[in-house]
Protein backbone atom coordinates (compact mmCIF):
# COMPACT_ATOMS: atom_id res chain seq x y z
CA UNK A 1 0.00 0.00 0.00
CA UNK A 2 1.07 3.71 -0.50
CA UNK A 3 2.07 4.54 2.88
CA UNK A 4 0.12 7.67 2.92
CA UNK A 5 -3.41 6.01 1.95
CA UNK A 6 -2.26 3.12 4.09
CA UNK A 7 -1.98 5.70 7.47
CA UNK A 8 -5.28 7.31 6.44
CA UNK A 9 -7.16 3.96 5.58
CA UNK A 10 -5.64 2.76 9.12
CA UNK A 11 -6.68 5.81 10.97
CA UNK A 12 -10.30 5.64 9.29
CA UNK A 13 -10.89 2.19 10.36
CA UNK A 14 -9.86 3.03 13.59
CA UNK A 15 -12.38 5.38 13.90
CA UNK A 16 -15.19 3.32 12.58
CA UNK A 17 -14.36 0.68 15.80
CA UNK A 18 -14.83 3.19 17.82
CA UNK A 19 -18.36 4.50 15.97
CA UNK A 20 -19.33 0.65 16.27
CA UNK A 21 -18.36 0.22 19.94
CA UNK A 22 -20.24 3.37 20.40
CA UNK A 23 -23.43 1.73 18.85
CA UNK A 24 -23.09 -1.50 20.50
CA UNK A 25 -23.58 0.70 23.92
CA UNK A 26 -25.95 3.04 22.35
CA UNK A 27 -28.02 -0.29 21.92
CA UNK A 28 -27.27 -2.31 25.12
CA UNK A 29 -28.62 0.83 26.90
CA UNK A 30 -31.37 1.58 25.00
CA UNK A 31 -31.04 4.59 23.50
CA UNK A 32 -33.37 6.68 21.36
CA UNK A 33 -33.60 4.62 17.81
CA UNK A 34 -33.34 7.73 15.87
CA UNK A 35 -29.67 8.63 17.92
CA UNK A 36 -28.82 4.86 17.12
CA UNK A 37 -30.08 5.46 13.24
CA UNK A 38 -28.19 8.59 13.00
CA UNK A 39 -25.21 6.88 14.36
CA UNK A 40 -25.06 4.11 11.96
CA UNK A 41 -25.87 6.42 9.29
CA UNK A 42 -22.00 8.25 10.12
CA UNK A 43 -20.37 4.89 10.12
CA UNK A 44 -21.67 4.29 6.06
CA UNK A 45 -20.50 7.50 5.41
CA UNK A 46 -17.52 6.77 7.41
CA UNK A 47 -17.55 3.15 5.40
CA UNK A 48 -17.76 4.92 2.19
CA UNK A 49 -14.67 6.97 2.98
CA UNK A 50 -12.36 4.28 3.76
CA UNK A 51 -13.55 2.17 0.61
CA UNK A 52 -13.02 5.23 -1.99
CA UNK A 53 -9.49 5.22 0.11
CA UNK A 54 -9.06 1.24 -0.46
CA UNK A 55 -10.20 1.90 -4.41
CA UNK A 56 -7.37 4.96 -4.98
CA UNK A 57 -4.32 2.57 -3.40
CA UNK A 58 -5.66 0.17 -5.56
CA UNK A 59 -6.11 1.74 -8.89
CA UNK A 60 -2.80 3.84 -8.37
CA UNK A 61 -0.81 0.69 -7.21
CA UNK A 62 -2.26 -2.99 -8.75
CA UNK A 63 -4.11 -1.40 -11.25
CA UNK A 64 -1.68 0.73 -12.85
CA UNK A 65 0.43 -2.51 -13.10
CA UNK A 66 -1.69 -4.54 -14.49
CA UNK A 67 -2.62 -1.90 -17.03
CA UNK A 68 1.27 -1.21 -17.70
CA UNK A 69 1.28 -5.22 -18.46
CA UNK A 70 -0.95 -5.31 -20.86
CA UNK A 71 -3.33 -8.13 -22.73
CA UNK A 72 -5.29 -10.74 -20.33
CA UNK A 73 -3.39 -8.73 -17.27
CA UNK A 74 -5.48 -5.56 -18.32
CA UNK A 75 -7.94 -7.08 -19.29
CA UNK A 76 -8.22 -8.87 -15.61
CA UNK A 77 -7.94 -5.21 -14.31
CA UNK A 78 -11.37 -3.76 -16.26
CA UNK A 79 -13.33 -6.65 -15.20
CA UNK A 80 -11.97 -6.08 -11.19
CA UNK A 81 -12.97 -2.48 -11.55
CA UNK A 82 -16.23 -3.38 -13.37
CA UNK A 83 -17.03 -5.87 -10.26
CA UNK A 84 -16.47 -2.94 -7.85
CA UNK A 85 -18.53 -0.65 -9.66
CA UNK A 86 -21.11 -3.12 -9.79
CA UNK A 87 -21.32 -3.90 -6.30
CA UNK A 88 -21.68 -0.09 -5.81
CA UNK A 89 -24.72 0.09 -8.07
CA UNK A 90 -26.40 -2.90 -6.52
CA UNK A 91 -26.08 -1.79 -2.83
CA UNK A 92 -28.17 1.00 -3.90
CA UNK A 93 -26.17 4.09 -3.53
Amino acid sequence: MIADIKKRALHRARILEGQLRGVEKMIDDEAYCVDIITQTLAIQKSLRSLNKLLVENHLRTHVSHMFDEGGATRDAAVEELLTVFELQQNRGA
